[in-house]
């Protein structure tokens, strides 16, 4: 099968490379889509001296074979899923390896695009919110006024974690959003006070503009998934100081800068599958959770951009991320478009 791996730079070379077994408990899904995520060209970055790996996690496609154990899943079902990030078997590729707990059956209402545009990012909202922040899970709603700021909501983490905040009757929701603000705009609801500050207008104008949006009410919950330039000291210049909770998306910083009396967590997707965390069993639940809200209509993946190529796409994609020219959209990869594909 035809596999692309990253190495820093991003540079992205395609070979050639068996199909993944499933072992127990696994399953091996042939991939229509693959997404791509920051942390994709980010980890070479990080670990220049690791072999380039198949870092794509997002997995979209028709189950293939499944692994002892395996009872919720069989081969030609419609699914997505999570693949174990720096494990073998990602999604830049024919055929992708996920866990079982991190799979979940796309419902016939939701293409294989927008099943590509969902794990990694959306299991990242879900445990920013409950598994860190600890705000009412959306089955027993909150019924008091409960303010949230939500740093980058125009981003694919930001646009779920407005949608779970929703569910959860989470208001007002104060959204710091830039070029991208319809596309958070038609999510809000303006009746239940939630807004969206520009962070165009500069720092002090963000700090100002989380305060009017408050009007005197205390803030105790912020979800940053920006985690830089500014996002965090502007947040600690209005969450509560005593009361205050914080996660942010980006590890390997200190946030030192932040008053100690505020709780500070780092949203780890990567603990759905046991490290460092065992969120495994929350994993499990919320993925289920997704996949009901999916065919409902109440959950809906971010918009997606199907990037020529294939997997020869994936550079370019990755690119673009790094630079910065991507907003409100998922860069995604239909994989059959790769050139040699489906001829091994």
């Amino acid at each position: 099968m035809k596999e692309a791996v990253v190495a820093k730079g991003p540079k992205v070379t395609i070979r050639d490379s068996p199909i993944p077994k499933p072992g127990p408990n696994q399953v091996v899904t042939r991939v229509e889509f693959s997404g791509s995520n920051p942390k994709d060209w980010k980890v070479p970055e990080w670990m220049p001296d690791h072999e380039p790996a198949n870092q794509g996690d997002d997995i979209s496609g028709i189950v293939h074979e499944v692994g002892e154990g395996v009872n919720e899943f069989k081969p030609g079902d419609r699914v997505a899923a999570f693949h174990e990030m720096m494990a073998p078997g990602g999604s830049y590729a024919e055929y992708a390896l996920s866990w079982a707990h991190t799979t979940f059956h796309l419902p016939p209402n939701v293409s294989f695009e927008e099943g590509a545009a969902l794990p990694l990012a959306a299991m990242t909202a879900a445990c920013g919110l409950y598994a860190k922040l600890r705000l009412p899970e959306p089955w027993l709603p909150t019924t008091k006024p409960t303010p949230l700021v939500i740093y980058g909501a125009s981003s694919a983490v930001g646009y779920y974690t407005i949608q779970f905040a929703l569910k959860s009757n989470i208001h007002p929701l104060i959204c710091v959003a830039g070029n991208a603000q319809s596309h958070v705009e038609k999510l809000l609801d303006r009746s239940k006070g939630d807004t969206i500050v520009d962070y165009r207008n500069g720092d002090e104008a963000v700090v100002q503009g989380l305060k009017d949006a408050l009007g005197g009410e205390k803030l105790e919950y912020a979800y940053d998934a920006v985690s830089e330039k500014n996002s965090y000291q502007n947040i600690a210049q209005v969450l509560d100081h005593n009361t205050g909770r914080i996660t942010f998306v980006l590890p390997g910083k200190k946030y030192d800068e932040l008053p100690a009396s505020i709780e500070r967590t780092i949203t780890r997707v990567g603990d759905v599958h046991g490290n460092p965390d065992d969120l495994k069993e929350f994993g499990y639940v919320y993925f289920r959770y997704i996949s009901k809200g999916l065919a409902e209509g109440w959950f809906k993946a971010q918009p997606q951009e199907v990037v020529k190529g294939g997997l020869e796409g994936v550079e370019e994609a990755l690119t673009r991320l790094k630079e910065g020219r991507v907003s409100a959209v998922k860069l995604i990869f239909r994989v059959g478009d790769t050139p040699g594909a489906g001829s091994s």
